[in-house]
């Protein structure tokens, strides 16, 4: 060990306090032993002594690695090293004393008592630093016991600690903790309950040989704390070319009955592939936003919808309406509501935000403060094929929604809106991009006029696990026995959880409901993080499930679909992007018509879709979204006779 290592200023620090308590112990066993004369034969005779054995000690105690135990988890086994480390120190100091002195001056009962109170001077404090730490005497006398399935730990903090103590506990715990893996490095060449910790990530290669040498290859890597997304790839490629599978423990602060629940690991979420770390939110403002105020959310039954419903209910609004055209979806997530807070006052409504006259009488009958407008048709393909539809529920419904808000003196209509209405080449982004321009337009127009409904725009990308996204997708080819099919392998998307997306569209709520005229019309943009390439997603997901992609799975590339992109962006080019008082959220300057130019339009295009005019449709969406010059083959080529 490197005492002037800057990776071990503790261990100094409990080095020196250990010499300390050697020449503490010395003098007080003399003291215990010779009472009153103690101090006199001290200063006489015995100092050289004393330093002998605080030197022995300090040797002793660097070469049986008493240093390699971490404080914070000091338990049994420190206390055994602790009784072996003092036992040997007085072995070695008893033939050389006697050598020198022949023991003339130091009394032969001083042996027994020095042993016993050093003992005590070592491991009391380390006793009382984890007492102290845990509140509490209840895994102080933990040892290890019976181990099972080698496993390899990643995380040298207290949830380490705790699956290690846990397995140390259970007479039938089924793993055996081979090491720990520092992923920080503060911590390496110590152990925690005998359990060493070998080194960082980039030395699990050297790790995995050292043990296959011993005949203890891991068959099992568990994380004990989240990764970075290029740490967890990296584990996860080493893992698999070591023939180990990859999972995790629970969050310590998953637990519902506290820590003392059995540990269960978990194989690793697809959520977990994402690696970004918990971005801030201001709760307080989020509260001021929902707290006691009358919201009405539609698609309430989809991915967005039904997690929109479930974080605002927990702000404790005054009435939540639930709106949405499935039956089943919304009877699923009025259920879920009524289990976990039965005291919401709520109701749910079926009805399709193309509706006009529905629309109204929603909102005569719910009369909200705040109005969440989630509902959309949002698969490229399926919009694709059927364009009037799209048009029909993401432009005419929005528009219907938006009306009834300022007719209502809604105070504010959030639109959820997506990546896709950035430059699209297909009829779904292009009309969730008139969407947008329309609550865009009417912003402007509120801001001009300096009262009316607040109009926020949220756009952000994919939500890992939404219906008909990639992820079940995968999941079921998989189910099935593969082949994952891939329409691209250079393809990536933006992904991002349902709850953090969620999260910061209540965030960028907050911040949109209490800006400034000057920020009127603005988009909020979510920090989607980097982009993941598709394949790169296949080939984790195959490893997750404990198989290897292309030799048990295959993955299959089909070619890109009607309308498809190959990357997807945040922001359009003429969008000039701002930063907002959140570090998640980014802002977009509007570019829009003029809102009673673009009513027109849309009285147009209503025109059009009771028609069923889907060339001349999609050819009016091309003039009001001059970016989008995609459209179905069929009306582009209705539209090119109608010209």
């Amino acid at each position: 060990m490197k005492l002037g290592s800057p990776r071990f200023p503790r261990q100094i620090v409990a080095f020196l306090h250990d010499l300390t308590m050697a020449a503490a112990a010395f003098m007080i066993a003399l003291l215990l032993r010779l009472g009153n004369e103690a101090w006199t034969s001290l200063m006489t005779a015995l100092w050289p002594a004393m330093l002998m054995f605080t030197a022995v000690c300090g040797l002793v105690f660097l070469i049986t690695g008493l240093y390699r135990g971490v404080w914070r988890y000091a338990s049994m086994n420190d206390l055994v090293a602790i009784i072996r480390a003092v036992s040997l120190s007085l072995a070695v100091f008893l033939p050389i004393t006697f050598l020198i002195t022949r023991l003339d001056s130091l009394p032969r009962s001083w042996l027994v008592i020095s042993w016993f109170v050093l003992i005590f001077l070592l491991g009391a404090p380390r006793m009382l630093y984890r007492v102290f730490k845990d509140q509490g005497f209840r895994h102080l006398l933990e040892r290890d016991r019976h181990r099972r399935v080698p496993v390899l730990l990643i995380g040298a903090g207290d949830a380490a600690e705790t699956f290690i103590r846990e397995m140390a506990r259970d007479r039938d715990g089924p793993f055996e903790v081979l090491g720990v893996v520092d992923e920080k490095g503060t911590r390496i060449g110590r152990n925690i309950h005998g359990v060493p910790v070998f080194g960082e990530l980039d030395d699990m290669p050297e790790i995995f040989r050292r043990l296959a040498k011993r005949d203890r290859k891991p068959q099992r890597v568990i994380l004990t704390k989240p990764l970075e997304r290029d740490e967890l790839d990296y584990v996860l490629e080493l893992a698999d070319s070591h023939g180990a599978t990859v999972a995790r423990l629970p969050r310590l602060t998953d637990f519902s009955g506290g820590v003392e629940e059995r540990l269960q690991i978990r194989p690793i979420a697809i959520e977990d592939l994402l690696g970004r770390p918990q971005t801030p939110l201001d709760r307080p403002a989020m509260q001021r936003l929902i707290e006691g105020r009358r919201v009405l959310v539609t698609g309430a039954g989809g991915s967005i919808g039904a997690e929109l419903t479930r974080q605002i209910a927990a702000y404790r609004p005054a009435q939540l309406t639930l709106f949405d055209s499935s039956e089943y979806n919304l009877y699923s997530i009025d259920l879920e509501l009524g289990e976990r807070c039965p005291a919401l006052p709520r109701t749910a409504l079926i009805g399709d935000v193309r509706d006009n006259r529905r629309v109204e009488r929603l909102f005569a009958e719910a009369q909200p403060d705040l109005v969440f407008h989630a509902a959309a048709l949002k698969h490229v393909p399926m919009v694709e094929h059927n364009p009037l539809e799209g048009l029909h529920t993401n432009v005419l419904g929005t528009r219907n929604v938006a009306d009834a808000c300022r007719r209502s003196g809604v105070s504010a209509m959030v639109l959820i809106s997506t990546d896709k209405a950035v430059n699209p080449p297909n009829v779904m982004g292009a009309s969730k991009r008139l969407a947008e321009s329309y609550c865009q337009a009417l912003d402007l127009l509120r801001g001009s006029s300096g009262g009316g409904t607040r109009f926020v725009t949220v756009r952000f990308g994919n939500v890992l696990g939404s219906t008909g996204s990639v992820v079940p997708l995968f999941q079921r080819q998989l189910a099935a026995g593969g082949p994952l099919t891939v329409t691209h392998p250079e393809m990536t998307r933006y992904f991002m959880t349902v709850r953090e997306a969620v999260e910061l569209v209540l965030q960028a709520s907050a911040l949109g409901t209490a800006s400034p005229p000057a920020r009127a019309g603005s988009i909020y943009v979510l920090d989607m993080g980097d982009p993941v390439k598709i394949t790169d997603l296949a080939r984790q997901m195959i490893r997750l499930a404990g198989l290897r992609p292309d030799k048990e799975i295959e993955i299959r590339i089909t070619g890109l679909r009607p309308g498809e992109k190959l990357h997807e962006e945040l922001f359009h080019g003429s969008e000039v992007l701002m930063a907002t008082e959140h570090p998640g959220l980014k802002l977009a300057t509007p570019r829009t018509a003029d809102a009673e130019l673009l009513a027109r339009s849309l009285d147009e295009l209503t025109a059009l879709l009771q028609q069923g005019d889907r060339g001349k449709a999609v050819r009016l969406l091309q003039q009001l979204v001059p970016e989008f010059r995609g459209g179905h083959a069929a009306d582009r080529r209705s539209a090119a006779a109608g010209a």
